[in-house]
């Protein structure tokens, strides 16, 4: 089961629960604000969320993760080279908007890694690194639900931005083009910032 919650602080975002119907655990990704709303979607549904997966280190992505991590008993993953975004607020883009945002306590996550629920090995996860929004930005992709969250690489209208420190758009570019559009056509993009939309509708819209 996917469920989308957006949540609303300098910007609205959508955080994803990615949940294991069978065990009620799952996954929580991207929970860029409003930690308590959070924290009660999961306790009024009964859900263990077991890890937290960050797609990438801008604040809007990450500014409920700290207080979930423990409120949650959850850990926290980040691909290694958005780790310093995660504590340094210029690069995460909290500097100037009065409400600066540090995560102190994350895990690591590679390319190609599976991440599996341990209430259920077989409800997993792959790690695509997808850089040039950030240069660690990632996608969590199943196969058996066909779904992809894409953080901010893409948007159901295109590309996601390049213009903040470490973006890069060539890398953006080859990306979408020979990683999230090779993904089986029929598989939903689940964004930050806009509506799902399938990879072969944004094949036809980009290519």
């Amino acid at each position: 089961m996917v469920r989308q919650l957006t949540v609303y602080g300098v910007y609205a975002e959508n955080c994803y629960f990615y949940i294991d119907d069978s065990t009620k655990s799952g996954f929580l990704i991207d929970p860029g604000a409003q930690a308590g709303i959070i924290y009660d979607t999961v306790m009024r549904n009964g859900w263990n969320i077991e890890k937290i997966l960050l797609t990438h280190g801008h604040f809007d992505h990450t500014g409920a993760a700290e207080i979930l991590r423990t409120k949650l008993t959850a850990p926290i993953y980040i691909y290694p080279s958005d780790a310093p975004y995660l504590t340094d607020t210029y690069l995460n883009l909290s500097a100037n908007t009065g409400q600066p945002v540090t995560v102190t306590h994350y895990e690591e996550l590679y390319d190609g890694e599976i991440i599996r629920l341990k209430a259920n090995s077989g409800f997993t996860l792959k790690v695509i690194h997808t850089p040039g929004h950030t240069p660690g930005s990632v996608t969590y992709y199943s196969r058996n639900d066909g779904v992809a969250f894409v953080g901010d690489t893409l948007y159901e209208h295109g590309a996601g931005l390049t213009n903040f420190p470490g973006g890069n758009p060539a890398e953006i570019e080859q990306s979408i083009v020979n990683k999230i559009l090779t993904l089986p056509p029929d598989t939903i993009l689940l964004s930050g910032h806009s509506s799902p939309i399938t990879v072969s509708e944004e094949r036809r819209m980009l290519l």
